[in-house]
């Protein structure tokens, strides 16, 4: 699926920043837009319905898979996360930037279906520190963060599929280098092309 707009697809294990990250680039970056995802998990901290999530219960998810809205969905830490596809294709058709918080499963899903996503994975600069963000966090117990660690290298370990890693140990730095790919994103030869069609054709390109 070819679209005027550019898909932005940035994952990461838990507690490497991810969501800090994207968060901070919709602050700078007025062109660009977040795609809410489905999930059946709670509700964590300030988090509401329609911000960061549509939280939904498991029947009513399986029910969007069986209707296929899904462009993507999986399990994650026991919880069900899912993109819809009636609004990614929405936006990226009318020529919006879309940014999608997913796990590498989706991640990888979706590249199936628009192959000029990009592909962004956030890592955190050691195991240790990636377990003190957890620690910090205040919101899973001992248990919880053992799960999430262990499920972390295996995530981290596909980190290779995709077509930029950037390494979160200074929040400023990452922020500049997620910014910096989005930008560059905009200029490729392709998605200028889509884009810019009329400049393209005035210098005989098309």
């Amino acid at each position: 699926m070819d679209t005027p707009g550019n898909l932005i697809v940035v994952a990461a294990p838990s507690g490497a920043g991810k969501s800090s990250l994207v968060k901070a680039l919709l602050e700078l970056d007025s062109h660009l837009a977040v795609s809410v995802s489905h999930t059946t998990r709670a509700p964590r901290g300030q988090e509401q319905h329609g911000r960061e999530y549509w939280f939904v219960g498991v029947p009513e998810f399986r029910a969007m898979v069986e209707r296929g809205e899904f462009f993507e969905w999986a399990e994650v830490h026991g919880n069900l996360y899912g993109t819809s596809r009636k609004a990614i294709e929405e936006r990226l058709m009318r020529g919006e930037d879309v940014v999608l918080e997913i796990d590498w499963q989706g991640a990888l899903q979706i590249k199936k279906i628009f192959p000029h996503a990009v592909l962004i994975f956030i890592l955190p600069p050691s195991w240790a520190e990636l377990q003190q963000r957890l620690q910090r966090r205040g919101e899973d117990g001992p248990d919880v963060i053992a799960v999430r660690m262990a499920n972390a290298r295996e995530e981290v370990a596909q980190a290779r599929h995709f077509d930029f890693v950037i390494i979160n140990q200074l929040f400023e730095t990452a922020l500049f280098d997620l910014k910096t790919v989005v930008h560059s994103q905009r200029l490729k030869y392709a998605a200028q092309c889509r884009n810019r069609s009329q400049v393209f054709a005035a210098l005989d390109l098309l």
